[in-house]
């Protein structure tokens, strides 16, 4: 097998659990030798990577492990350094030690201490997890501006479907001990690898209709991915002219209604307080049989309270809550609670309590044929529960929950643990299941799939998104520049405003000058993220110019020497500011 990485690559691998991704990922980046084969650099090749295990020194600070012993007026000046601060680690405490973190902290922090670095090709092993929308909204765009066109390299392993469309130029599929490389994005690979199986033996006809379905929503359901420069639109169209709706959302509200009856749960100007800190306030939510709902917002928002509350878990401290009498709960949550009384019987005795048959999409299905539709394989259903991986398990758990029948299915952050064809799979069945959906994730792939519209929970408050994901990160964003960066995920450098916050009064300025200055100081911080921005553009233009054009070219090289003086202006008031206020 001979791979090639070349300048400007920017590489996506998929392919299922424990087919070799993250093996692939350490003989590329020199951390593993290959048993057979060579794998060669550049001279004086700079590589980072970025690994699933989080081994972050104990005893460092935060502070230490991202900036290193640098001065502080030579990290906070550094645009990179700020851009990372700001995307991941600005609600980390500067001087917490590493042993004091979450698991999520450990990972942000992780990550911003390899993005700080200078590196000519990036490797990076599942980056999403622990991230919110908004962090893997900002993964994306750091990445896609960290480089210009044709130079350094990324090559990213991840189930993140979204980001991989985002980021990815080219995808690499490894399966069956090869890795298949295909052109374009995830939504261009889902077209190529239709058309492969379209043409290999009938033994692939379940992932061939499977790939078929999924790129109908790609093409239906998400024109803005479909329109990638090497999605070939005309291909996919024909691929998919036969190919039903995903989802036919007259008959499953018809079956749901039929299962629910017209009520299943009110909430009614609903709020939620825990002794002074109110988490809810002026819930409206009237949920509908068939409904399929996808909840967003901010790690501590109150997605799981309100979600507490439509279940009876917690009862409110204001307003009301009516429940349907036919209701009947089920929830895909994080824990694999549900597995842990059977944890050392095996598969199939399991399942064999269950119901002998299951309807999806109209068609009957045996708990085996499901199983198998999960990648479960016949040696598999002989396996004590405990032994299986945790994408196994969260299989299984989804499963005995279809076999169970509830009428209101909640999902809490169900991609844990799962590959790409897996995801599918699950989305496959939840097309046809009739009843009401609920989806708390991070995934935005996920949430824009399999519901139909989106709700936030911002500032205590549950607000309709007819905009979908798109609108909430611009909610989010307003809100963030309308306070100056103090919002719950602050736009300013963290580091630099708590030393300027301890030693204000240090400075001699009066509170109305040092509001001032701290609030110029956030407007910097913002303008410096638009000249980056503006100055990749250029670039880019640069790299597709007619090169015969040397009036153009010259016109180009001006403004973009008139953008460099005046973010060098930008940065050296930046420090000036920082000094004044510290």
């Amino acid at each position: 097998m001979t791979l090639g990485i070349d300048e400007g690559s920017r590489i996506g691998v998929v392919g299922r659990n424990g087919d070799g991704k993250s093996t692939l990922m350490s003989v590329l980046a020199g951390r593993l030798e290959p048993d057979d084969g060579r794998v060669t650099t550049r001279r004086g090749l700079t590589i980072g990577m970025l690994d699933q295990r989080d081994v972050l020194p104990e005893g460092s600070t935060v502070g230490s492990l991202i900036v290193g012993d640098r001065d502080e007026h030579e990290w906070a000046g550094d645009a990179r350094i700020r851009d990372v601060i700001s995307g991941l680690a600005t609600d980390i405490p500067w001087e917490a030690r590493v042993e004091d973190l979450s698991g999520g902290q450990r990972r942000r922090v992780a990550l911003a201490t390899l993005l700080v670095g200078d590196w000519d090709v990036l490797f990076l092993d599942e980056p999403t997890n622990h991230l919110d929308v908004e962090g893997v909204a900002w993964l994306a765009q750091h990445l896609k501006r960290r480089w210009s066109t044709n130079s350094g390299a990324l090559v990213v392993v991840t189930h993140d479907r979204w980001f991989l469309d985002e980021v990815s130029t080219d995808t690499w599929e490894v399966h069956d001990g090869i890795v298949e490389p295909f052109e374009g994005g995830y939504a261009a690979y889902v077209l190529q690898r239709v058309e492969r199986d379209r043409m290999a033996s009938a033994s692939e006809s379940k992932r061939q209709n499977l790939m078929r379905k999924e790129l109908a929503w790609l093409r239906r359901g998400a024109p803005a991915r479909s329109t990638k420069p090497k999605f070939r639109i005309d291909a996919a169209n024909e691929l998919i002219a036969n190919e039903p709706p995903v989802r036919d959302a007259v008959q499953l509200s018809q079956m749901a209604t039929a299962r629910l009856g017209k009520d299943v749960v009110d909430l009614v100007e609903v709020g939620v307080s825990f002794g002074d800190k109110r988490v809810l306030q002026g819930v409206e939510w009237r949920i509908a049989p068939g409904e399929r709902t996808g909840v967003l917002g901010v790690n501590g928002a109150g997605k799981s309270t309100l979600l507490k509350v439509v279940t009876g878990v917690i009862a409110p401290t204001e307003g009301r809550v009516k429940q349907g009498k036919t209701v009947k709960f089920a929830i895909l949550d994080q824990q694999l609670a549900d597995l842990h009384e059977v944890a050392h019987e095996r598969v199939n005795d399991v399942i064999g309590r269950q119901r002998t048959s299951y309807v999806t999409a109209g068609k009957e299905m045996t708990p085996g044929q499901l199983l198998e539709r999960l990648g479960f394989t016949s040696a598999q259903l002989q396996t004590p529960i405990k032994d299986l991986s945790g994408g196994q398990k969260r299989r299984l758990q989804f499963l005995l929950i279809l076999l169970n029948e509830p009428n209101v299915l909640i999902l809490d952050e169900p991609t844990n643990d799962l590959d790409t064809d897996m995801l599918a799979a699950m989305e496959d069945l939840l097309d046809g299941w009739p009843g009401t959906l609920l989806v708390v994730s991070h995934d935005r792939y996920l949430l824009e799939r399999v519901t139909d519209q989106q709700y936030a929970v911002l500032d205590g408050r549950f607000r309709h998104l007819p905009g979908g994901v798109d609108q909430y990160l611009q909610l989010r964003k307003q809100a963030t520049d309308h306070q100056g960066g103090a919002t719950d995920r602050p736009t300013a450098v963290q580091g630099a405003q708590s030393s300027v916050a301890a030693s204000a009064a240090a400075s001699g300025l009066s509170g109305a000058e040092k509001r001032n200055a701290e609030k110029e100081l956030g407007s910097i911080d913002r303008k410096l993220a638009k000249s980056a921005g503006e100055r990749e553009s250029l670039l880019a233009q640069f790299a597709t110019f007619d090169q015969s054009d040397f009036d153009g070219l010259a016109a180009l090289q001006a403004r973009l020497t008139t953008l460099d003086h005046k973010t060098a202006e930008l940065e050296v008031r930046w420090l000036e500011l920082s000094e004044l206020l510290a």
